[in-house]
């Protein structure tokens, strides 16, 4: 992710900063500056989840005075008989009516205009009203004034127009605390179409160009708050077009689906609509309304086609609805077994995550991050995407093709993924120049990001590249076969860094890659400078963006790209799985090509088991003093944070660099990924060595999480090759694993990169496949403990609604890793900090959950697993799927200051400045037009905490695939 330098006439070929990759969302600031004597001023914002017998209270606490709170009690009192069974997030106790909770340890500081959330469960009977007098430190707080309710009620969600014609959009909303709206303005996605200021809130927008759209309404009170709708997505085609209600429908043996057709636009005569199979599963068959007329009066109206399916067959076939002089509309419908009703949630939410009308996919077909535009977390913007992204779009289609028998999807994902997401040898062109003896020269990493520029040390040696002259000899090219970790999916920097273009602009339409991380653990997202991965000098400074990480004499225009090592794997987890099952499917032909370019995928990934710079693995003390490394002593055989490779754009200039990464992570390793590059067959790499490493990888894996794992059975952090990213002596006594050195937050410290339970369930999942397809015995004993500790650790309420472990709190460190006997780890502890209840964690718990329970036989894991499916799928759905409303207590983060050097000056492709006095958010003025903005100016001004419901990929992607799995696996 790093640019390299170059002197002229030397080679300067790579900076040591890392790559921030699938952070967690919780970035929460604070302060350690004593509270003053200023008078305290608070706001307690109040919420529950009631289901009758009892209830969760979530509580908001926002400080609205002008110094911090340092240290705080919360006290308020009941009316009723309701009794407290936990809390989290502070300590919490009862007596009588009367609630006291006190901060926790790590959140007792309140920074000026941050908040900090605690909560609590309880019993009850009556009724149960909400308090309404809170008190912080005895100072009694006011209410948090909520925004106004927000809802588009026209058009309809997937509505098809025809151009020309006016969208009706309409709204309504509701204003809280006796505030009153004062307009609404409508939005296609950031595009503001006009405003209406009485109600009933309504506007005819003409000209929308064809294609899809995000439509959303905004409503502002008459005390400053405001909202956004849940978007809705239509779509404009050029002439009339037969609309269908869904474009995927479930159909169980021997039953019967329907969904309805309408026309676009009024005719001026009658429309016969015919529906016919065009292909496909024979056992399904239009037996209702194979012709409908649509006249000019009833041609909005819905008319339903039935489809019936035989009694035993499975697969999907096609059925298109045709009209003269009308686009035709295309239905997917897929018999399933009478049994799976976990495969019809699968396809229903593959419906709306395929949608396009819903807004999950750029025109291109590249998934975005989230639908959502204003997002904060590893990517900047919701329009980007991650390598992530691409690698579960990978495996949705991979499941996808086997409860269809449709692989058409999944080689057109990866397909996709090539062309967008692994560069072309027009953007890594001077590879031919890469020297394996020397890959790279050393810099450190710095502990801020105000340490940066790094000085490169030509004066460090390091080692060799053991597996480059193999790759080329088994792949014929010198190009690296590997995804970059992030795009700007709608160029909406301007970079145009497009593949095979470096720099071209504004202007330029499509995905353009870019970078943000390059600063030292410290540095989080909101302390980033952007920049692009092929830097020629045109935007930025006098040398583009280079001399803000890494100094140098002088500079030259290079490429740089950074691979986020997790996604890749999931990609070949995704291959496998499709390739299982297609062959169970008699298909495997189908997928054979793609699984091939999987398997080489697999073997560049091995870039990510080597030291940083090659040095040897353990007891690497001292950048000059740690022996360069001289072939496989160099692999620690474990996921690391990221590898990357780059070099010159002047062909002529003959220099090239590669790195892999000192440091891993718990999180990150996938075992069912080794397992199938070393002992599946189609899954073999070509290289002389790919295999066998993938063998040793797999066992080093499995030693690792025990190693990691806590007393408790939570997975701990990591280990790193290189204390602090620049081989620094660690503390005394810190343990090791193989001569690597104990690190509980490898890699990125702002957030903690050990805290999200994310990391636990996303990686437990990978050891749950692994167990349920081989058996392993050593998977089985991790997954025994962990699975117990996760299990205690969760609470299904009586509605359905779940509470699951959200911040990981650690203490002390494994003992020191002997393979012949480890040890019991009895000085390793977590703690739950707090609970949550995200949908897209807990889609990958339970997957854990159901593969651990298919082949354990673990009863409890089962009910568990089914219960979190069934309480999203029952309690949290939506038009465009299924999510959680998110409080981003983080995003008061937008105003953080960016460190760029005194003197240092540049532009922004779109001219905002950089320098001195930048912020995040003055290097990202886009914001501003940005239909939820105001929700951020809201906040940053003494606010609420702003609440938002997203709708990221990867997790609408995980839910569908846990269903899917449930029902292969225990329905």
């Amino acid at each position: 992710m790093d640019p390299s330098r170059r002197r002229r006439g030397a080679r300067r070929l790579w900076t040591a900063v890392t790559a921030a990759l699938a952070l967690p969302l919780a970035m929460l600031s604070s302060s350690s500056t004593p509270a003053q004597a200023a008078a305290l001023q608070c706001s307690v914002d109040y919420k529950t989840n009631d289901w009758g017998s009892g209830f969760t209270a979530d509580l908001t606490l926002t400080n609205r005075g002008t110094d911090p709170i340092s240290g705080w009690a919360l006290t308020y009192s009941y009316a009723g008989n309701q009794k407290l069974t936990n809390g989290w997030n502070g300590s919490w106790s009862q007596s009588g009516q009367q609630i006291t909770v006190n901060n926790a340890s790590y959140n007792g500081t309140i920074a000026v205009g941050a908040a900090v959330s605690t909560g609590a469960q309880f019993t009850y009977s009556g009724t149960n009203a909400a308090p309404t007098n809170f008190a912080i430190n005895g100072t009694t707080c006011v209410g948090a004034h909520q925004p106004p309710v927000t809802v588009l009620t026209s058009p309809a969600a997937g509505a098809v127009y025809t151009q020309g014609n006016a969208v009706p959009l309409s709204a309504t909303a509701a204003a809280a605390d006796s505030a009153t709206i004062a307009k609404i303005e409508f939005y296609d996605d950031t595009t503001l179409l006009g405003t209406d200021t009485t109600s009933p809130y309504s506007l005819s927008a003409s000209g929308l160009a064809v294609g899809t759209h995000s439509l959303v309404a905004k409503a502002y009170d008459s005390l400053g708050a405001s909202a956004s709708s849940t978007p809705v997505g239509i779509t404009v085609v050029s002439g009339p077009a037969v609309v269908a209600s869904a474009n995927q429908l479930a159909v169980q043996q021997g039953k019967t689906g329907t969904y309805s057709l309408k026309l676009s636009t009024q005719p001026s005569a009658n429309v016969t609509v015919t529906t016919a199979r065009t292909s496909g599963n024979t056992g399904l068959a239009v037996t209702g309304g194979a012709s409908l007329t649509f006249t000019p009066s009833n041609w909005s109206s819905a008319q339903n086609v039935t489809i019936t399916a035989d009694a035993t067959g499975t697969g999907s076939a096609t059925f298109e609805s045709t009209a003269t002089g009308h686009a035709k509309a295309s239905v997917t419908a897929t018999e399933i077994a009478g049994a799976k009703a976990y495969d019809a949630r699968f396809l229903e939410l593959y419906g709306k995550i395929t949608n396009p009308a819903n807004g999950y996919f750029s025109p291109e077909g590249i998934p975005y991050h989230s639908v959502e535009t204003l997002i904060v977390e590893a990517p900047d913007q919701g329009h980007e995407t991650t390598s992530e992204a691409y690698s579960y779009l990978l495996w949705l289609q991979a499941m996808y093709g086997k409860i269809t028998g449709d692989w058409t999807k999944f080689n057109g994902a990866w397909d996709i993924m090539e062309k967008f997401m692994i560069p072309t040898h027009a953007d890594q062109p001077t590879n031919s120049f890469y020297n394996a003896s020397k890959p790279a020269t050393y810099a450190p990493e710095l502990d801020t990001p105000n340490e940066y520029p790094a000085r490169l040390d030509t004066g460090v040696s390091v080692g060799s590249d053991p597996i480059a002259g193999e790759l080329k000899t088994a792949y014929g090219t010198d190009d690296v076969y590997g995804m970059h970790w992030l795009q700007d999916v709608d160029n909406t920097y301007g970079y145009g860094n497009a593949p095979g273009k470096c720099e071209a602009g504004p202007t330029d339409t499509g995905p353009s890659y870019i970078n943000t991380f390059q600063r030292g653990s410290q540095e989080s997202v909101w302390e980033t400078v952007p920049q692009p991965t092929c830097d020629a000098f045109k935007y930025g400074g006098t040398n583009g963006y280079l001399d803000l990480f890494t100094g140098d004499a002088s500079y030259a225009k290079q490429w740089k790209f950074t691979n986020a090592p997790d996604a890749d794997a999931r990609a070949v987890q995704a291959a496998y799985w499709a390739d299982v099952w297609a062959k169970a499917q008699g298909k495997g032909s189908d997928v054979s090509a793609t699984v091939g370019k999987a398997a080489k995928m697999g073997d560049y990934l091995r870039y990510s088991m080597y030291d940083k710079y090659f040095k040897k693995i353990g007891n690497c003390v001292g950048p000059t003093a740690c022996a360069a490394g001289t072939g496989k002593d160099a692999s620690h055989y474990l996921m690391s944070w990221y590898y990357a490779w780059g070099g010159a754009t002047d062909t002529s200039a003959g220099w090239a660099w590669r790195i892999g990464s000192s440091h891993t992570h718990g999180g990150y390793q996938n075992p069912l990924a080794a397992y199938a590059l070393s002992s599946y067959a189609d899954l073999k790499p070509k290289s002389a060595t790919g295999q066998a490493d993938w063998a040793k990888s797999l066992g080093r894996q499995l030693e690792f999480y025990r190693w990691l794992q806590s007393s408790e059975g939570a997975i701990a952090g990591g280990a790193t090759n290189s204390w602090a990213g620049r081989y620094a002596t660690p503390p005394t006594g810190t343990s090791t694993f193989y001569g690597m050195y104990y690190d509980q937050q490898p890699v990125y410290h702002d957030p903690p990169s050990n805290q999200w339970f994310g990391f636990q369930a996303w990686s437990m999942e990978r050891v749950a496949e692994y167990y349920q397809q081989t058996g392993n015995a050593s998977a089985k004993a991790i997954l025994d403990k962990w699975v117990d500790w996760a299990l205690s650790k969760t609470t299904i309420n009586p509605d359905g609604t779940f509470r699951i472990p959200s911040t990981l709190q650690w203490s002390g460190q494994p003992d020191t890793w002997n393979a012949s006997s480890p040890g019991a780890n009895t000085g390793l502890h977590v703690t739950v900090a707090d609970y949550t209840n995200d949908v897209g964690v807990a889609a990958a718990y339970a997957k854990t959950l159901t593969y651990y329970a298919a082949k354990s036989g673990d009863t409890e894991a089962k009910t568990t697993a089914k219960a979190l499916l069934d309480g999203m799928w029952t309690n949290n759905q939506d038009a465009l799927g299924i999510a959680v409303p998110e409080t981003r207590a983080d995003y008061n983060r937008f105003d953080d200051g960016v460190y760029v050097p005194s003197g240092w000056s540049g532009t922004m492709p779109n001219g905002d400045p950089i320098n001195s006095s930048s912020t995040f958010a003055s290097l990202r003025s886009f914001y501003e037009s940005d239909p939820a903005w105001s929700k951020i100016e809201s906040y940053l001004a003494g606010g609420a905490a702003p609440v938002f419901t997203y709708h990221r990929f990867w997790a609408q992607a995980d839910i569908a695939l846990a269903m899917g799995s449930y029902a292969e696996l225990l329905e």
